[in-house]
């Protein structure tokens, strides 16, 4: 992993504004970099103090982002070494993932109607990356759709 993570996991900065609070959004990216196989498990996390710095957010905003990705299991803390990807993600109880999917879905659509992008258009970007990542293919959100 670079020696710069910080930059990789967020080469854009937080919305300020917008419906989502940025604990939030870290730990969406992070959860996203995982996803996309950026990070892979056993991979260390930068430290809550270099991603405050790097955000220029408050460093209590990050540790909160990190102890709900520790309480979904996505990470792993270790006093003295640091986060890391977790190398056995538990796996959710039916309920529970269900309540994350509405969550994901809810998250989605309120940062959409805060940037005031077009429903349909967001619904065809979620379509067309879904579709991607079921052929195996690394999913980003560098990716445009088209118009």
């Amino acid at each position: 992993m670079s020696a710069n993570i910080e930059t990789l996991l967020f080469p854009t900065p937080l919305l300020m504004t917008g419906g989502l609070p940025l604990r939030v959004q870290m730990r969406e990216r992070i959860l996203t970099a995982i996803g996309s196989g950026l990070l892979q498990p056993g991979d260390r996390l930068p430290t809550m103090r270099a991603l405050s710095v790097h955000l220029q957010v408050d460093l209590n905003t990050v540790q909160r982002a990190y102890a709900e990705l520790e309480r979904l299991g996505a990470i792993e803390t270790f006093r003295a070494r640091g986060s890391f990807v977790s190398t056995h993600p538990p796996q959710p109880d039916p309920g529970l993932k269900e309540r994350e999917v509405v969550d994901l879905a809810a998250s989605t659509i309120a940062r959409s109607h805060a940037l005031g992008l077009e429903p349909d258009r967001v619904l065809q970007a979620m379509k067309t990356l879904l579709e991607s990542s079921s052929s195996n293919a690394p999913v980003s959100g560098a990716g445009k759709v088209q118009s």
